[in-house]
């Protein structure tokens, strides 16, 4: 199993569409290994008028696309999010497929994740971003949050969730409209010099350290002025 999970992180075809996480239909039919034909009325039978779901759902979680065959003609595809996938896959029975099933839906919940962290990472730190993107062959959810936690950390003593919590901010938004003036300037201190050390220091720690150092420093001048 851990060798077909391996296989899952690389070849689940899970894509990223208008900020949220699809999958289509041709490669759910390779891993499950079905024709695609059958995959494709299986989805029409789900979307068409008789079967009960809204109009509004269909439009959401099932998108025809086409693509090109290997003799140039265009032919009918579908992008499916997770609760399209989910619902096709109902169908799908047997052990192997239920394995696929579980995969396919934890990875589903972890590209949502990622999408999610790399939205608030653009926001709040939109040129560290890059960088952090160009330090991984794959960029993974905790790249983005590690980073940022450990500036904020080094700035204002505390993560940025733990901030959320302690003075309201909902979750998900942004915290950077609810700091100080001072304290933004000091994270985009920092910001500045973790772009350069995302190329030069690859080592986490060692960049915490350099960071940290560099902070320590601004206090200094900050004090004896």
């Amino acid at each position: 199993m851990e060798k077909t999970m391996d296989i899952f992180q690389d070849e689940f075809g899970i894509i990223e569409y208008k900020g949220v996480p699809v999958v289509g239909s041709r490669k759910v039919a390779e891993i499950f290994e079905k024709d695609h034909k059958h995959v494709l009325d299986s989805i029409r039978k789900i979307t068409e008028p008789k079967s009960g779901l809204s109009e509004k759902f269909n439009f959401i979680n099932f998108k025809e696309i086409t693509y090109k065959d290997s003799t140039g003609r265009k032919l009918p595809e579908y992008l499916l999010t997770r609760d399209g996938f989910t619902l096709l896959a109902m169908s799908f029975t047997g052990k192997k497929a239920m394995q696929f099933k579980e995969a396919y839906i934890n990875r589903f919940n972890q590209m949502e994740s990622f999408i999610k962290s790399l939205s608030i990472a653009k926001l709040e730190y939109p040129e560290l971003t890059d960088a952090i993107m160009a330090l991984h062959d794959k960029p993974m959810q905790y790249h983005f949050s590690n980073e940022a936690d450990m500036i904020n950390r080094i700035v204002l003593g505390i993560d940025a969730k733990k901030y959320r919590e302690l003075h309201g901010v909902p979750d998900g938004k942004s915290i950077r409209p609810y700091l100080k003036l001072e304290e933004i300037n000091l994270i985009l201190k920092l910001q500045r010099m973790d772009i350069g050390l995302c190329i030069t220091t690859p080592d986490y720690e060692k960049r915490k350290q350099i960071l940290t150092d560099y902070y320590n420093r601004l206090q200094l001048v900050k004090l004896s002025a």
